[in-house]
């Protein structure tokens, strides 16, 4: 299988399966003498940590991250940095439970990835889905820990879920701090009770449900990117659609530009202290493919979780009609534990912007 890196200078691969004794990331091309230790990664792996709440996974795992190279305890500093060279990061799997999938081993789970991966490969691991699992992005995560290092305290990245189901926030409820007081990143205090009661109805029922999962980084400078066919929305949306169970994005209005004037869309300016002052961000911090210097807004789809306990029609590997419940722990709403991963993609893709803007321009 090929394909596990992602990146052009700031350079991520990811390795290992769900049920595997481990998986990881190996980080290429992070500048040296950058602060960077096992607390600081471990602060974003509690975020997407399996088990926080009744609405996620109750696979109970520490998600612990071990730094394997790359990190090298300075004196000068007093405390690790990194060292310029490839970052390799593991994280163990302590709670695997390969027995639930038994009864799926011949038999393909609807809108997962169990027939496409087996018509590829001719071989596919049953136990949670291998490389195809959510398990993976945990090292993801691992990863934009780094880049966030790289990007510096000037960018602040952040996240929210907008939408689970049916049910949408109100924007004009809209607080940031909200996010950190509810087991849904959510940011409307008055839907947290909404979203509640529906994913408890849903996870009773042994049903599923999608979401949409939002992600903004402030303090971008102007002119990250590049034209054409090195456009930052164009990276961007690259790396979110590759999160797991991601089925759509959207850079700025997205989708909603579409039913504006040209007037409405165009993000007027007037003359500030240090340059242009945008009266609007319809087009999400981006233009041409290069950053404005305005928050960079991203939106994803997720679709719901595939692994459900409601029985659905398939097929086996010889072709037999059966029906298909898959038991065991599964996240009634896997949208809710996506929002520390796009914050990761975005932290990664941003970090590469960077440091190939400096190639270029030299600063």
């Amino acid at each position: 299988m090929s394909h596990n890196t992602f990146g052009h200078l700031f350079r991520v691969t990811t390795w290992g399966e769900s049920h595997g004794p481990a998986l990881g990331c190996v980080v290429d091309g992070c500048p040296p003498n950058l602060p960077l230790d096992e607390a600081f990664i471990q602060q974003f792996l509690d975020q997407r940590r399996p088990g926080t709440s009744r609405f996620v996974t109750q696979r109970k795992e520490p998600d612990a991250v071990k730094i394997l190279s790359g990190v090298f305890e300075d004196d000068r500093t007093g405390g690790p940095v990194t060292t310029g060279t490839p970052i390799s990061l593991m994280i163990e799997n302590t709670d695997q439970r390969s027995k639930d999938y038994s009864e799926i081993r011949d038999r393909y789970r609807p809108g997962h990835a169990d027939y496409s991966y087996d018509q590829k490969y001719g071989v596919r691991d049953y136990r949670g889905g291998g490389r195809s699992s959510a398990r993976e992005t945990a090292a993801r995560v691992a990863a934009g820990a780094v880049a966030r290092r790289v990007l510096g305290k000037d960018v602040l990245l952040r996240g929210a879920v907008v939408q689970i189901g049916p049910h949408a926030i109100d924007r004009s409820r809209w607080k940031w701090e909200t996010t950190q007081s509810n087991p849904f990143w959510c940011p409307d205090p008055d839907m947290v009770p909404v979203w509640e009661n529906f994913l408890d109805e849903t996870r009773k029922a042994g049903s599923s449900a999608g979401a949409i999962v939002e992600v903004e980084a402030t303090g971008i400078p102007a002119g990250w990117g590049a034209p054409i066919y090195g456009k930052l929305d164009s990276e961007l949306a690259s790396a979110m659609m590759s999160i797991n169970a991601a089925k759509g994005v959207e850079i700025g209005d997205g989708f909603a530009a579409a039913t504006l004037s040209g007037e409405e869309n165009a993000d007027q300016m007037r003359a500030g202290d240090n340059g242009a002052q945008f009266l609007s961000n319809h087009n999400g911090g981006i233009a041409g493919g290069i950053s404005t210097g305005q928050p960079v807004v991203v939106r994803i789809a997720i679709k719901p979780t595939s692994s459900i306990l409601t029985p659905v029609q398939s097929v086996t590997r010889d072709g037999e009609e059966v029906d298909v419940r898959t038991i065991g722990r599964h996240d009634p709403c896997v949208g809710i534990r996506a929002v520390p991963v796009a914050e990761a993609m975005l932290a990664c893709v941003l970090a590469d912007a960077k440091l190939r803007h400096r190639g270029q321009t030299g600063r």
